[in-house]
């Protein structure tokens, strides 16, 4: 990833103005790491196909990077998570204000769809990657999902009403970043429908992971907050610890058995992060 890493650093937010901080806080999530996973899966996709467009595709995944940083710096606000430490680092309001770190979120979430609208692809295939990132990321995606996820509060839910929050909050963003790598080769309709399940349940996989690490990691050796969950409909509160390992392994065997039927070129793509991600909690 050292192309998308220069990319990034290259093309950070620049809006020099008298503010002292604003144009430092638009930037300071974005370099303080992540697994940078969904702009991966993305750009992996496109190399596999069509690696001319590599370099035409980079804007779009730094505008993933982008859009889901701006859903951290709000998911760790005082109004719902309350958390210190995101990355290794302080987070924004802490770093800086509530306010800073409100806005910064907001400029990233336009900035990613300015981004993708002056990506060098072709118009018609933009347009529908705007559509794609705003489907899954807006009201009827993240958006949702955090919506559900901060009103239950204290309120439990069902497994099954637990994975609906997490399929919008986490999933829906992990599956869109497949299906945009797969819309800019212009992989079959079928194909992209196939990539975008297989991503919603991948998602599934890594909020499940996360409610392990949460449970089980230190805030150091997570680089976030952790134990952070205990009001939370997450599912070690609801199956409890040794169920939800259980839950995670049988889903990451079925994604395995559903990524052997894939074609080679999807293979060489997603393999790398298949192996690194996959079986994650075991490996923690």
């Amino acid at each position: 990833m050292q192309r998308f890493e220069q990319y990034l650093s290259d093309n950070l937010p620049q809006v020099p103005s008298f503010h002292p901080v604003y144009e430092d806080a638009l930037g300071v999530m974005l370099t303080a790491g992540g697994k940078r996973f969904r702009p991966m899966l993305l750009l992996n996709i496109v190399d596999a196909y069509e690696p001319m467009l590599y370099n035409g595709a980079l804007p779009v995944a730094l505008a993933l990077e982008m859009f889901h940083t701006y859903s951290l710096i709000h998911d760790d606000l005082p109004a719902m998570d309350d958390a210190d430490l995101r990355r290794g680092h302080q987070t924004l309001h802490k770093r800086y204000d509530e306010v800073t770190a409100i806005l910064a979120g907001d400029a990233l979430n336009t900035d990613a769809f300015l981004l993708i609208a002056q990506a060098p692809l072709r118009e018609d295939v933009k347009i529908k990657l705007v559509e794609l990132l705003a489907l899954n990321g807006g009201s009827r995606g993240m958006v949702l999902g955090q919506a559900i996820d901060c009103y239950f509060e204290n309120k439990p839910l069902s497994i099954e009403e637990v994975k609906i929050l997490h399929r919008n909050k986490t999933a829906k963003l992990i599956a869109v970043s497949l299906q945009m790598g797969a819309l800019i080769v212009g992989l079959e309709k079928s194909i992209q429908d196939a990539l975008y399940a297989f991503g919603i349940d991948l998602g599934l996989l890594f909020q499940i992971q996360d409610d392990i690490i949460d449970e089980t990691q230190s805030e150091e050796e997570a680089g976030k907050t952790t134990g952070n969950d205990s009001d939370k409909n997450s599912f070690v509160n609801l199956l409890g610890l040794e169920e939800t390992v259980l839950e995670a392994d049988t889903l990451a065997k079925d994604l395995q058995r559903r990524f052997e039927d894939f074609d080679e070129k999807l293979q060489t793509a997603l393999e790398p992060l298949m192996n690194t991600y996959l079986y994650r909690h075991t490996k923690d």
